[in-house]
């Protein structure tokens, strides 16, 4: 799936060029918080691929980088993760990332009386619907939480997307051409006109399981962050009747990412579920769309997006790479064609954006 890396570089130098130009520039950090997962997903792949095919190609990334883009690209299986699986993740947030928050930013006002103002948990949101937190996005972007959160840590970080960069340039990534992406269309007035932060304790224990599991809503946060921004966000300026094979893969395995670690919290966890979220889950996982793309049949074809191979049981000659994405949905999907299976997909991202967030907020 050559072509499928190359689509992906292409897509991520035609955002760089969009990020340095946009009229929404002073918030390019939230979007970074945001892409970051989906940017090491398209290098840790990719690269795996190419060092098999030569294993004497140099090293194309530091070992600090690919530790890093590993860390990135494995936040994207949620509960999927097979290192961690549900219980390693919520013990990750609660015993690293919120720690390292709360030792970063609570308790330093002088004043004691007045740390009770003090908050650890930012909240960022593109048209009145968080698409990430300062959670979130230490999760998703693969730095070790403690040493990401301490003052100067920027040239650091930059260093590593700087990398990030001459990578995709060596896949033939170009920002002098090629169509806009989403960043184009951003409108800086649809982003939070002021700071949003809170103190995480309080606000995780109001939102979608209630105040018992503060550990499962830390998570389910992030999903719902996941779910908002590829709604709301990404596919802004795209044309509906044309699909954009990076555009639809970031929302296709956010959507399939999300419904599957939403299915093993119900399955594998249903005592820490109230009847309402079980419900709301329910309600999600019920819907014909939802159950096309969890069905079985589905993984293959989710594979082929995020590891760029074609299932061994796939006919070559059935792949035409003049349609779009490939030609590969009637193979794994007989009954649909391109058109209808990205109708169904975009139907099942605003569905399952809809019900989480009135399960988030209520």
């Amino acid at each position: 799936m050559a072509l499928g890396i190359k689509s992906d570089a292409a897509y991520v130098g035609r955002f760089g060029r969009d990020l340095g130009e946009s009229r929404a520039a002073e918030h390019n950090g939230t979007i970074m918080f945001c892409l970051a997962p989906y940017l090491s997903l398209f290098v840790y792949e990719s690269y795996s691929k190419l060092k098999r095919i030569d294993p004497t190609l140099p090293a194309l990334l530091s070992a600090d980088a690919e530790a890093i883009v590993a860390r990135s690209r494995h936040s994207l299986k949620l509960f999927e993760d097979n290192r961690r699986g549900i219980e390693g993740q919520l013990t990750y947030f609660r015993d690293e990332i919120s720690p390292a928050h709360t030792d970063r930013f609570l308790n330093n006002t002088w004043l004691k009386a007045a740390r009770f103002l003090e908050t650890d948990l930012g909240l960022y949101s593109y048209d009145g619907r968080i698409i990430s937190t300062t959670h979130a996005a230490t999760f998703h972007m693969g730095f070790d939480p403690v040493e990401m959160l301490k003052e100067g840590s920027g040239p650091e970080l930059q260093a590593i997307y700087e990398e990030y960069g001459r990578y995709f340039g060596r896949l033939g990534a170009r920002t002098d051409s090629g169509a806009k992406t989403f960043v184009s269309q951003l409108d800086p007035m649809r982003f939070d006109q002021r700071r949003n932060d809170v103190r995480s304790t309080k606000y995780y224990g109001q939102v979608f399981n209630g105040k018992g599991t503060p550990d499962i809503n830390r998570l389910l946060m992030v999903f719902r962050g996941m779910m908002n921004f590829v709604d709301s966000v990404v596919a802004l300026g795209t044309d509906a009747n044309e699909v954009e094979y990076t555009v639809f893969k970031i929302r296709f395995l956010t959507l399939y990412q999300v419904l599957g670690s939403l299915q093993m919290l119900h399955d594998e966890r249903p005592g820490d579920l109230t009847a309402r979220s079980t419900t709301l889950i329910e309600k999600i996982a019920g819907t014909s769309s939802a159950s096309l793309i969890m069905d079985r049949s589905a993984k293959p074809f989710r594979n082929t997006l995020m590891h760029y191979n074609l299932d061994s049981r796939v006919d070559l000659a059935r792949v035409d790479v003049t349609q779009p994405l490939f030609g590969l949905v009637p193979i794994y999907f007989p009954s649909h064609d391109a058109a209808s299976f990205v109708e169904a997909v975009d139907f099942c991202i605003e569905e399952t954006t809809s019900v989480m967030e009135e399960w988030a907020t209520a």
